[in-house]
């Protein structure tokens, strides 16, 4: 795997040049590599199979993806794509939002500071201020729940950066569903004033506050999360997993 690049930024594609493709993203490697990532301010987002297909039909999805500073690979697809494609980066396992989140965290929690979560429902965010009082007790939690539409206008992205900036973070992340939350931060990155990684993981808010439960560790070791998940909520994850699985493994034959 060539090394990646790190500071947003200092990587932009032009976006009407950019082609995404799985063969050439730089993707993280493995778990272990989470704790050679530089510190200071760093985008992390992740990438799986229902995401890779949104960006290929989102062009800031997309760029956001590419010009983020980490990329993770969220999906046993993708490691397994990354291979049979022979891709530029050659990931040795998956990497869940919620591997990093734990990571992040107990790193932080050993040396003490401000962990912000900003995005979800109040509810949601009472519940994580609650787990993470007992789980991370060194850690002071800042939270941000922003209103519940489908674009935020420009005095509520005004007043999302103002919070941020004002809890000044050592550590944030962002819960607002993908791509709208990977769209957000690469929008509004030069905008933030703050100095921590910053992580892109929706669905691991729901995961720590307790409201969804994620699937059993035997699941979650043979690359069967999605199967776990479509036969809890198949009204709602069927698209995703059935015809979403499909239209990946068409898009691996296209690369």
């Amino acid at each position: 795997m060539e090394p990646a690049v790190y500071g947003c930024g200092d990587n932009k594609i032009n976006s009407n040049t950019v082609m995404f493709r799985l063969k050439t993203l730089t993707i993280l490697g493995s778990k272990a590599e989470l704790a050679s990532l530089p510190e200071g301010k760093l985008l992390i987002n992740t990438v799986n199979a229902h995401s890779f297909n949104t960006a290929k039909k989102d062009q800031l999805f997309a760029d956001a993806l590419i010009n983020g500073d980490v990329l993770i690979p969220d999906g046993v697809s993708i490691v397994k794509a990354c291979k049979w494609i022979k891709a530029k980066s050659q990931p040795k396992e998956r990497i869940a939002g919620w591997d990093l989140f734990f990571f992040e965290m107990n790193k932080l929690e050993k040396k003490g500071g401000t962990v912000m979560f900003m995005g979800s429902s109040q509810k949601v965010l009472d519940l994580i201020v609650k787990r993470a009082a007992v789980d991370y007790p060194h850690l002071k939690v800042v939270t941000y729940s922003p209103p519940y539409k489908p674009e935020f206008s420009d005095e509520d992205n005004k007043a999302i950066i103002d919070a941020i900036n004002a809890a000044n973070p050592d550590l944030l992340w962002i819960g607002m569903t993908a791509p709208k939350q990977e769209k957000w931060t690469y929008s509004h990155w030069n905008e933030l004033n703050i100095h921590c990684h910053v992580g892109t993981i929706g669905a691991v808010f729901d995961f720590f506050a307790g409201t969804v439960e994620r699937a059993p560790i035997w699941w979650q070791e043979h690359g069967l999360e999605w199967l776990y998940r479509l036969m809890k909520e198949p009204k709602r994850m069927w698209r995703r997993y059935i015809i979403g699985n499909s239209l990946f493994l068409w898009n691996m034959v296209k690369e």
